[in-house]
């Protein structure tokens, strides 16, 4: 009974692994451009190309495709950094 709980249990990390991918959103832009690829065999698949730094500009570029702009979650907008917190020195 352990042989089979072990063996599906592997195969259920190695499947969880392998869903593993890198960050798809440029951290730099404002505006990503998601291109819809269609599946099939040998590939396809989405993809994010965040390069643009305006809706407008992303449309441009957008047009005539399968694809949509949208605003990075991922974007470092302009704010400054919250407060540091002053921890008082305990004695």
């Amino acid at each position: 009974m352990r042989l089979p709980i072990l063996t599906l249990t592997a195969i259920a990390t190695l499947f969880v692994a392998a869903d593993a991918s890198a960050q798809t959103y440029d951290p730099r832009y404002p505006v990503c451009m998601h291109v819809y690829s269609p599946g099939g065999f040998g590939g396809g698949g989405d993809y994010y190309d965040c390069s643009f730094t305006s809706i407008p500009q992303c449309r441009a570029t957008a047009s005539g495709r399968s694809a949509s702009c949208d605003v990075n979650p991922y974007y470092a907008f302009d704010e400054p950094p919250p407060p540091r917190r002053r921890h008082k020195k305990v004695h």
